[in-house]
């Protein structure tokens, strides 16, 4: 080898921070004696792969997007990307790299995923690639494109969801994967509610908060996030046929807290952490997590386990534990077929446990006792040759870096066949007196044989929650809304809430019927972080405008189904109009839009654009946009970064040269249109935030605002 090589080698295995990270900070030198020895003889790596598998852990891990969103505005991103930004930038070379072609993950459905060489550092620091740049940070923003790695992609797609499925996702922060879930859900946009609804779940209270953030931008009113340790997360109730029952879920997603060696590809400091102990000690939450999920799993139903780590003692000794527990009520799924397109390697039957200090252990019977708390039984293989032959633990999956330069991730589907041995009679409902109601029921377990763990007593941490109080049949607030904007008769106003009890209320949220029935049934059992999507905003003097609420852009794709008033049907450059422009007169607008508009009386509005067959360069899938009809002039309600969005949707170029003040208006900004960045760049005769014209709130979501 010459020198040279060997100069690049011993480059890759030294990160050095960037600058600005301050004096004295170490250098993480990507060495680690101790995995090297363990993985290598573990075996799990094939015969002459290791030197390939080391020298992909210490590559940075490549670039990722995901198209999310619904289904038909997700074709129209994914035709922008590779329409203009994937083509101007496949011929450009970086700092001495020749930026490749963006690939799409083969084993992704409907190219909705890619992975390119470029990193996050080479995205944000090159001139070449600011437009890039820019428009990922703005499409993530309004939750049409997420920069998630790609092994995190796969446990979301083994679920194999269906729109009526019930689902919980235990260890969801930050929530990638639960967006997934979510869009999943919302498979045919033509449905604004969904049967399904998605349960998120964290144990930290601030990494809810995050998962709220992620969820937030799917606009979804199927989504609820909750605060629990996963191991002891509550049985919930639902009311059907006027009593109480359990929930049992459809689907549940087991992505559990690990020692996170396939991520060191990103997460480098895990080179200088990692030892053998980190796994041990993690072994018996996992189990505990994976246990109270598949107790809660519904017969038939589909559990996924997953972790970021290639060690069996959170790999296979889990589900080997998991499946000799259940007594043949689980069984491991065969998802061979499921992805095609991905390598993985199949799950092992034979492993052993290494100390940190270098002690191995083939089986329970060679720890000496006074391991005996760090090391249980539980993270051996089964002894029992036919017991583990009839496990199938090689259907689990195991994708290792340098196969389809990824991270490292483990994962195994579980079917549940029948009930858990230890509640296989369903659990009753048992009035606390003879004469209560419906709401004084208590749920009650008679198990048949030994029990799981005890679960933990219920401990609420983090900040104080807001009330979710549903509007009542007779609520006064409902009758204008429903005039205003002639509801049909089948919108369900019972799913309509807000978040005090006194008070003018400021905000109305939606939520699905279903998710109604399991806020109603279990309020005391549950910390609910978030729920729902907010569909009216109060206005700020609403004796005018003939409602004291206007629409909100979030909710729009829930509520649209529903109104039959107040529709103003818009074309491609009507759309360039309000989005482009402050308060434009209505004049502006084309003959048609301009003579429905003229009708309205002043107020909120929906402006609806639907798809030209005629024009294939138009956007080929319906948008609606919330606006406002003022005296002699009309605008759009819509935040910032999906205003944008949408103008690119209809062809207009959306740039912000870093660096410029806020009235230099980019030249390669459309005329009136507002920056993105630092300082935005306001339209001629701009009023700022406040009040306008209109007379709506305009501060947040005008064509110049700073949401």
């Amino acid at each position: 080898m010459g020198k040279r090589s060997r100069d690049r080698k011993r480059l890759r295995r030294v990160c050095v921070p960037p600058q600005g990270w301050g004096a004295g900070y170490a250098e993480i030198v990507k060495e680690n004696e101790l995995f090297e020895q363990y993985y290598r003889e573990l075996g799990l790596v094939p015969g002459g792969e290791f030197g390939a598998f080391m020298e992909a852990m210490r590559e940075p891990l490549p670039a990722t997007i995901r198209i999310t969103g619904y289904k038909s505005h997700a074709k129209e991103i994914l035709h922008c990307l590779k329409e203009k930004y994937f083509k101007e930038v496949q011929a450009l070379e970086v700092d001495g790299q020749k930026i490749e072609a963006p690939q799409a993950l083969s084993w992704y459905p409907d190219e909705l995923a890619w992975h390119t060489n470029l990193s996050r550092k080479i995205l944000r620091k090159s001139p070449l690639l600011e437009k890039f740049h820019q428009f990922l940070v703005s499409e993530t923003e309004s939750g049409n494109i997420s920069r998630q790695e790609a092994v995190s992609m796969i446990p979301p797609l083994l679920l194999k969801i269906e729109p009526h499925h019930k689902i919980l996702d235990m260890c969801a922060a930050p929530g990638s994967k639960t967006a997934q879930l979510i869009e999943m859900l919302h498979s045919d946009m033509d449905v604004p509610f969904p049967e399904g609804f998605v349960i998120a779940n964290d144990v930290d209270n601030k990494r809810c908060y995050l998962l709220v953030h992620q969820a937030k931008r799917l606009n979804s009113p199927c989504i609820m996030v909750v605060n629990h340790d996963a191991s002891a997360i509550p049985w919930l109730q639902v009311a059907r046929d006027g009593k109480r029952d359990a929930l049992f879920y459809d689907r549940i997603l087991c992505d559990v807290p690990c020692s996170g060696d396939g991520t060191m590809r990103k997460n480098i400091d895990v080179w200088k952490k990692w030892t053998t102990s980190n796994s041990l000690h993690l072994h018996g939450l996992q189990l505990r997590i994976a246990v109270r999920g598949v107790e809660q799993l519904a017969v038939g139903g589909r559990m996924v386990y997953s972790t970021c780590s290639l060690n069996p003692v959170e790999d296979e000794a889990v589900i080997a534990s998991l499946l000799e527990k259940s007594e043949g009520a689980l069984e491991l799924v065969d998802a061979a077929e499921d992805l095609p397109g991905l390598k993985w390697m199949p799950g092992v039957t034979s492993w052993k446990l290494m100390t940190k200090e270098g002690q191995w252990f083939s089986n329970w019977s060679e720890v000496p006792e006074s391991r005996h708390t760090q090391i249980r039984p539980t993270m051996f293989p089964p002894t029992d040759p036919e017991k583990l032959k009839a496990m199938k633990l090689e259907r689990c999956m195991r994708i290792l870096p340098h196969h389809q330069n990824t991270g490292g991730f483990f994962v195994a589907v579980l079917m549940k066949k029948a009930p858990m041995p230890w509640n296989r009679r369903h659990p009753k409902v048992r009035p606390a007196r003879p004469s209560c109601s419906l709401e004084t029921r208590t749920l009650t377990w008679v198990p048949l044989c030994s029990s799981p763990p005890p679960s933990k007593k219920m401990k609420l941490f983090g900040f104080k929650e807001d009330p979710f109080v549903f509007l009542t049949e007779d609520d006064p607030v409902f009758p204008p809304i429903q005039t205003f904007y002639d509801l049909s008769p089948d919108f369900p106003k019972l799913n309509v809430l807000t978040r005090t009890h006194e008070g003018k209320k400021r905000h109305l949220y939606m939520v699905s019927k279903e998710l109604r029935n399991v806020l109603l049934n279990n309020s005391e059992r549950i910390k609910i972080i978030n729920t729902g999507v907010k569909v009216w905003s109060r206005n700020q003097d609403s004796e005018p405008f003939g409602c004291a609420f206007r629409l909100a852009q979030e909710g729009i794709y829930t509520l649209f189904p529903y109104i039959r008033a107040r529709i103003v049907n818009i074309g491609v450059e009507d759309v360039k109009v309000l989005l482009t422009q402050e308060n434009p007169f209505l004049s502006k607008l084309s003959d048609d839009a301009h003579a429905q508009a003229k009708k309205l009386d002043m107020g909120s509005i929906v402006l609806r654009y639907q798809p030209d067959t005629n024009n294939p360069d138009a956007p080929q899938c319906p948008i609606e946009l919330c606006g406002w009809r003022g005296k002699t002039s009309i605008r759009a309600f819509v935040p910032r970064n999906e205003r944008f969005h949408y103008l690119r949707m209809v062809g207009v170029e959306v740039f912000h040269k870093q660096g410029r003040r806020a009235d230099e208006a980019s030249s390669e900004a459309p005329e009136g249109a507002a920056e993105d960045g630092a300082g935005e760049a306001v339209a001629e005769g701009q009023e700022g935030p406040g009040r306008g014209e209109n007379g709506a709130d305009s501060n947040g979501t005008g064509p110049a605002s700073n949401t």
